[in-house]
């Protein structure tokens, strides 16, 4: 506060849920992201132990209908102070889940609020198309959606394409080749990208996390009247067994950057409790085995990356996550 003189007083802050209504909050401006979603959470009655599992982002909803989410509120971050910043983008702040594991939606499927939470979500990601259901699929979404079954709604959307991924604005990409325009979704331990070739033909792409060694955001140059910043995100990826940067040109580079750091955080995690069970299970014969080569690195760096260089070897077979630092995300 004292280093950005930001002067303290009290306004009135509107945060979003996805079908379009907010709560209005009494806050300072000098509250953090964190100390507003408690404050939101209360409000829409989502327990405290259940708040982790969410976050605050701020989010462009078009007239076209194109939902965009520009970036994740980091907890340290004072949203007023961002929002007035960010006036000519027309962004607003908003509530959604903070996970990118869709198993982990049973977790919080027993409270009322946090399960209405998941499903107007949901729905806005239908109504977004960021998810793919088939025809008969989308049937039966309706009837439950008719039948205000959220519990329903939910199990069915489980199993349907690009559910629980973010989904990025186009943007431009130089795999297989320079100027390309893709479409990315961001979950289930990949990036997804549908590329539209110069030729007009259009290849779908799976870059699974597994094989992804680090990445890096580089911001190329300042945006001029009516553009966006220029930003870039660059990972390093094992196609094949060659090593190889594929590079990504897109205003949305530090929330794909969250969103590999989450998925990196939850897969290592469930390694982690899965190596435990292991132990529990088996607890004389795990030394040797290959479950046990998931070392306690792995619990140590679970919640946070930190900057030393590390490596995670859940296979030797399997590629790795080496040398991921906290500047690169």
């Amino acid at each position: 506060q004292d280093t950005f003189k930001i002067q303290t007083q009290r306004v009135f802050l509107d945060v979003y849920l996805a079908d379009g209504s907010n709560v209005r909050l009494d806050i300072q401006t000098s509250d953090t992201a964190e100390r507003i979603l408690e404050v939101a959470s209360c409000k829409v009655g989502l327990p405290r132990e259940l708040i982790k599992y969410f976050s605050l982002f701020f989010f462009q909803d078009d007239d076209d209908g194109a939902l965009s989410v520009v970036k994740k509120v980091a907890d340290f971050e004072l949203p007023y102070v961002s929002l007035q910043s960010m006036k000519e983008l027309h962004c607003k702040l908003g509530i959604r889940k903070w996970y990118m594991d869709p198993s982990l939606d049973i977790l919080l499927m027993d409270c009322r609020a946090s399960l209405n939470l998941l499903y107007i979500q949901a729905v806005q990601e239908v109504k977004k198309n960021w998810v793919k259901p088939a025809e008969g699929q989308m049937q039966e979404l309706e009837f439950s959606q008719k039948n205000v079954n959220k519990a329903k709604f939910l199990e069915l959307i489980q199993k349907m394409q690009f559910y629980g991924y973010m989904r990025l604005d186009p943007c431009i990409c130089d795999y297989p080749e320079e100027g390309c325009s893709a479409d990315i979704y961001l979950g289930n331990n990949e990036i997804n990208c549908c590329i539209k070739l110069p030729t007009k033909q259009t290849k779908e792409v799976s870059f699974k996390i597994n094989r992804l060694r680090s990445w890096q955001v580089t911001f190329l140059g300042a945006a001029k009247d009516g553009e966006d910043d220029t930003l870039e995100l660059r990972f390093e990826y094992n196609d094949s067994g060659t090593w190889q940067w594929i590079v990504l040109y897109t205003k949305q580079a530090f929330l794909l950057s969250s969103c590999l750091k989450k998925m990196i955080s939850e897969q290592m995690m469930k390694a982690a409790k899965e190596g435990q069970e292991m132990d529990i299970k088996m607890p004389g014969s795990t030394k040797n085995s290959k479950k046990s080569s998931i070392q306690q690195k792995q619990v140590v760096h679970s919640g946070f990356i930190s900057r030393k260089r590390f490596l995670v070897r859940p296979n030797e077979e399997d590629c790795v996550f080496e040398k991921i630092r906290e500047e690169d995300l």
